[in-house]
């Protein structure tokens, strides 16, 4: 049996780099540590990779060479050439990493008669679009809404936090509506939505807080409702879509009741302030009916240009929440510029593809070859399956049988020194060595 081999390592010049075939044979060293995979134990099935469609990521785009823009989008969404994403994030009008504070209507316009999406046109709509070409399929999107209109929440403005007030409620619900409908005419469909983006967080940009008994009942007795109502009933509804540490009390205030449950795709994550993966399997345990997906994270602080514990940041978070029943990962802003931006509070980050726009070039982070380790070689219908392994500590591991038959085992090696162990399936084994700050894809 053979195995291909795909490497990317900090210090060689290896960057997704197809290396020398491994071979498993049935003598294989048994006296290191080793990687056991089992395809008969399989678990969720993937969805895929994507990134977020930020008017920031558009923007930045439109600043660049027509063809920089066209090598951006096929570096991602093309299935050979990029890092084949199926999987995509917009936001429903305004959030940080826009040129500004945005609605689809006239403040105070409750009943949604002036809603006009047409802002969406310039900028976020063509890159969609575009994306979807390159993909030669559609996309799996999810919109999320970081607040609602200023007159609908208690502090009167878009940032800094406040509640949606209790007498616009049913008027949201028909926000979402509308803007899945607008952007259907825009030849775009909307796969599902969150509720609410981080409904924890008082941000000084666009923010909104829930409770997660207000998240509860306004899926319950309004966006469910409204969505069936309106011939929506298909679409997903996603809940908390915020952080790992509280992840398990707020999917359970929602979940427990079986109402609003019934409304209710899964629970979203994001991976700022922990790394608690085994809390998604928690919920899993609890609600093995419904669903996990990872819907943001990104380097926060600006942009980090050549650095090396982005990629591995990446890396060991898919792996930990894969290894947790997650079922697919959206990465944040697909692109920014060399700052970092554009985002109207200067809440500036950083992006797998940078974009120089003073010389018209781009940066590619390492966070872009440790996702495509992944995206590349894990396709939408994967199922992960069982491994066991007993190598020290920060050295990761996961592994996926593709709707083909292929199996993708994926390792990496976050020591500052060389890693052997010896990878095996069934009766057959190899022994292999990873460099250091490496991560390796094998194939077999």
């Amino acid at each position: 049996m053979e195995a291909r081999v795909i490497r990317t390592a900090k210090n060689t010049g290896d960057r997704l780099a197809e290396k020398q075939t491994l071979e498993l044979k049935e003598d294989f060293n048994n006296r290191i540590p080793v990687i056991a995979i089992n395809p008969e134990v399989t678990y969720q099935e993937h969805m895929g990779f994507g990134g977020a469609f930020t008017e920031a990521a558009a923007y930045t785009l439109s600043e660049m060479s027509e063809e920089k823009r066209a090598e951006v989008i096929k570096k991602y969404y093309h299935p050979t050439e990029g890092l084949g994403y199926t999987l995509g994030r917009v936001h429903i009008h305004s959030c940080d990493f826009a040129l500004g504070n945005y609605t689809y209507i006239e403040e105070g316009d409750a009943e949604l008669s002036t809603f006009d999406m047409s802002h969406e046109d310039k900028w976020v709509v063509p890159m969609v679009n575009d994306a979807i070409k390159a993909a030669g399929q559609e996309l799996t999107i999810l919109a999320s809404p970081w607040s609602p209109p200023a007159f609908m929440k208690t502090n009167k403005e878009m940032n800094y936090g406040g509640y949606l007030l209790p007498e616009f409620r049913q008027a949201w619900a028909n926000y979402y509506v509308k803007f899945i409908e607008g952007m259907k005419e825009r030849g775009i469909d909307i796969w599902g939505v969150s509720v609410q983006n981080e409904p924890a967080a008082i941000q000084t940009w666009d923010s909104c807080i829930y409770s997660s008994e207000d998240e509860r009942d306004f899926v319950r007795d309004y966006l469910g409702p409204t969505f069936e109502q309106s011939g929506m009933g298909d679409k997903a509804i996603l809940i908390w879509d915020h952080n790992r540490d509280e992840i398990v009390e707020r999917a359970s205030t929602v979940l427990l009741d079986e109402e609003a449950a019934k409304y209710v795709w899964g629970t979203g994550n994001h991976w700022y302030v922990s790394e608690e993966f085994e809390n998604l399997s928690v919920i899993h345990d609890l609600f093995p009916d419904k669903h996990i997906l990872f819907t943001e994270g990104c380097q926060e602080g600006g942009p980090k240009p050549g650095e090396w514990f982005t990629g591995e940041r990446y890396g060991r978070n898919i792996i930990g929440d894969f290894n947790n029943w997650s079922r697919g990962w959206l990465d944040w802003n697909l692109v920014l510029n060399e700052e970092g931006g554009p985002n109207h509070v200067g809440n500036l980050c950083d992006a797998p593809i940078l974009a120089d726009r003073k010389n018209d070039e781009l940066i590619i982070n390492s966070s872009y070859y440790y996702i495509g380790h992944f995206s590349k070689f894990i396709v939408p219908g994967a199922k992960r399956i069982q491994h066991s392994m007993n190598l020290p500590e920060n050295v990761y591991a996961t592994a996926f049988k593709n709707p083909d038959g292929s199996i993708a085992v994926v390792v990496q090696n976050e020591r500052d020194h060389l890693q052997e162990f010896s990878l095996v399936y069934g009766k057959k084994g190899a022994e292999v060595v990873i460099p250091e700050h490496s991560i390796t894809t094998f194939i077999l």
